[in-house]
């Protein structure tokens, strides 16, 4: 899937300052990689259900990071 070409310009957006916003506060998670590829999937699975405003994108973003996080520690032990 080309993500550019699924979403208009101002979901685009939105979805990028969701990320930028969850990813704040990643600190320092293992792998910074894994866990920004894993909230992005958070943050296109919530668009790709309709759910497009910069709102509902943060907020999943922001669940993605969570677990993200929850994983880094469970790993970690």
């Amino acid at each position: 899937m080309i993500i550019t070409e699924s979403f208009d310009r101002k979901t685009l957006v939105a979805m990028e300052v969701a990320l930028d916003r969850a990813c704040e506060g990643l600190g320092s998670a293992r792998d910074q990689h894994e866990a920004r590829r894993h909230i992005a999937s958070g943050i296109l699975e919530c668009a790709l259900r309709g759910h497009r405003t910069l709102g509902a994108l943060t907020e999943a973003g922001r669940a993605a990071a969570m677990q993200a996080r929850l994983m880094d520690r469970v790993s970690g032990l």
